[in-house]
Parts: C-alpha cells; sequence; structure tokens
C-alpha cells in the first residue's frame, strides 16, 4: 500500500509539473521535423536551371519585340507650334488670354497601314499627376453619390464657390485637360468615337448615374475643361479617365478612337484647340495615334527585359558548362550531410 501511495503521489506531482509548464505540446511542426525538399546544387542543376530559363524567356522576349514592332505609332508634338511668332517669347500670355484664338492645324502622314480601332491619345510630359496633395484632393464618395454632395472636406481649394458645393470637387478634376481634336482625310471627316475610353469599373462603381456637374469651372480662375451640367459623371469619360492620376510624370491618356483603316501614303488634317496650359510649368503636349498589338501598345521594355534575363542565364549556363569541365571540383559525400546521417531528424 505505502508504494502504491508514493506511485500516485510522484504522478500527480509530475502532472501538475507538465501543466504549470509553458512547453507546447509536441508535434512534428513545432519541431520543425516536417519533410522538407532540401535540393543539392550540383553543377548539373544549376547548368540547367540556367538553361531552362533562358529557353523559356529569349522566345518571349523575341515574340514581344515583334508584337511591339507590329504596332503603327505617329506622335506629333504641337505645344510649340501651336503659339503664334509674336507670343513666342510668352506663351503663358497666350495661353491665358481667353480671347485670343487657339486654333491649330496639324498635318500627319501615315507611312505603314494603321488597322482600326486606331486609339487617339494626349500625352502630356513633365505634368505630375501623382504628387499627394494632387492625388487626395477629390472626393470618392461625392462622385458616386448624390448624397455626399458636400463631402468636399479633401478637395481644397476647389471645395466651394460662392459658398456652393463645386461637383465633382477638387484640383484633379479642375485641372482636366480641354484640347480638343477633329481629324480629316483629304475631304472626308474622320469620325472619333469617345464612348468605351474609360474603365468599366469606373463607370459603374466610381462615377454614380444621378451625380451631375454643379458650380464646375465658375470661377474666375479655370483649370481646364468645363463639363456639361446635364449629363452625368458616368457618361463623362474624358473626365473619368483624366481623375485616374497617372504614377509617372510622363504619360498618355485615351482620347478616343478612329474605326476606320488607314492606309500608307494618307495625310491625316488635325484641327486642334490649343487650350490646356503645360507652359507655366515647362510642359510638353502631343498627340498620340497608335494601333495596338496582343500585347498592347507599342512598348519594348518588356521584351528587352525578357531577352535580357534570358541571354544573361544562357552566358551562364555556357560559363558555368566550360568551367565544369575543364577545371571541376570534386563534390563532397552527400551521405554526411545531417538530414541523410539522421533521417528522423535526431
Amino acid at each position: 500500500m505505502a508504494t502504491s501511495s508514493s506511485g500516485g503521489s510522484g504522478s500527480t506531482e509530475s502532472t501538475a509539473t507538465r501543466r504549470n509548464t509553458k512547453r507546447p505540446k509536441y508535434s512534428k511542426f513545432t519541431q520543425q521535423e516536417l519533410p522538407a525538399c532540401k535540393p543539392i546544387l550540383t553543377p548539373r542543376a544549376v547548368i540547367s536551371a540556367f538553361m531552362v530559363v533562358s529557353v523559356v524567356f529569349i522566345p518571349i522576349g523575341v515574340a514581344s519585340l515583334f508584337a511591339s514592332n507590329d504596332v503603327v505609332e505617329i506622335v506629333e508634338r504641337y505645344d510649340s507650334d501651336c503659339i503664334p511668332d509674336n507670343f513666342k517669347s510668352d506663351k503663358v500670355a497666350f495661353i491665358q488670354n481667353q480671347s485670343n484664338d487657339k486654333t491649330c492645324t496639324r498635318q500627319l502622314n501615315v507611312t505603314k497601314h494603321m488597322k482600326q480601332p486606331i486609339y487617339v491619345y494626349y500625352q502630356l510630359d513633365n505634368f505630375y499627376q501623382n504628387h499627394r496633395r494632387y492625388v487626395k484632393s477629390r472626393s470618392d464618395e461625392q462622385l458616386r453619390d448624390p448624397k455626399k454632395e458636400n463631402s468636399i472636406s479633401a478637395c481644397k481649394p476647389e471645395d466651394l464657390n460662392n459658398g456652393k458645393a463645386i461637383v465633382p470637387c477638387g484640383l484633379i478634376a479642375w485641372s482636366l485637360f480641354n484640347d480638343t481634336y477633329s481629324f480629316s482625310r483629304g475631304s472626308t471627316n474622320l469620325t472619333v468615337n469617345k464612348k468605351g475610353i474609360s474603365w468599366k469599373s469606373d463607370r459603374e462603381h466610381k462615377f454614380g448615374k444621378d451625380v451631375f456637374p454643379k458650380n464646375f469651372q465658375n470661377s474666375s480662375l479655370k483649370g481646364g475643361a468645363t463639363l456639361n451640367e446635364s449629363i452625368p459623371l458616368s457618361e463623362q469619360e474624358d473626365l473619368i479617365v483624366w481623375m485616374r492620376t497617372a504614377a509617372l510624370p510622363t504619360f498618355r491618356k485615351l482620347y478616343g478612337k478612329i474605326e476606320v483603316d488607314l492606309q500608307p501614303g494618307d495625310k491625316i488634317n488635325v484641327t486642334l484647340k490649343n487650350n490646356y496650359n503645360t507652359y507655366s510649368f515647362n510642359g510638353k503636349k502631343r498627340l498620340v495615334l497608335s494601333t495596338t498589338s496582343w500585347l498592347g501598345g507599342k512598348n519594348n521594355f518588356l521584351g528587352i527585359a525578357y531577352l535580357t534575363v534570358g541571354g544573361l542565364c544562357f552566358f551562364l549556363a555556357m560559363a558555368f558548362t566550360i568551367i565544369y569541365f575543364f577545371k571541376p571540383r570534386q563534390l563532397g559525400d552527400p551521405s554526411y550531410l545531417s538530414w541523410n546521417r539522421y533521417p528522423g531528424g535526431h
């Protein structure tokens, strides 16, 4: 009986000790004993990996460059040429004077076949849409919900006009691009389709169908284009495109689409209104006509990046192969590795 009592007391004491400790319950996960892949980087494995990367990346890079080169693009800078000679020394005065005629004509020469749809972009240089205060100067609630018309706390200084809320408020909307373009080929006008140029998600979720412009650009200092107060914001696609701010100081935004083919030798006459003031900050304006490929617009960077990585991997694979054959190093015995000597991890 004494022995039994002593054994019971010891069992109780050990149980209490286990309860008081903070040691986690044993498992292979907590003890890091789960099966794991522990590859040995042999020369053959490394050379094979580099070759696989090069074989995959180089064809992708070549295909990307071919797709980019298939894109036909016409770029025309017009901000300097559309200033009269007598205002060349003071471009800001010309652009700020509302009584000056801002009409300008340009001619674009088509050198390659351009298959429809042909996308019309405007490009701005040295315009920092990513500036912190500029990006914050908007009210997403106001753009989406007519009941939030007075949600303008983030829109200063373009929040109120004569004590009434501006819709849409903020610096982004206030600085809306307002140059316009019209195109003709000979005596035929080329219609620019401006429907569907914005993101569908923006039209359906970010800009309300029952939110209309109010008190917009009514002050003496106008930043850009005006808006039709009878059209809801969800249908004002120029505004929607503009308010998706760009990440870089040089950017393009879609103006519309020309839905006819252009043939080599065609001369496209452009009548534009040079209204937008880029002269105050030494900005540049360009008109761009571009086709697209399966990869999008003209952009050689992706193809060059793939070719660079693929070529570097191929070079390293060849270099390692030469070293492996002409100056090999003896490998250690893998059986001495800890996970091979003690498979159970002990």
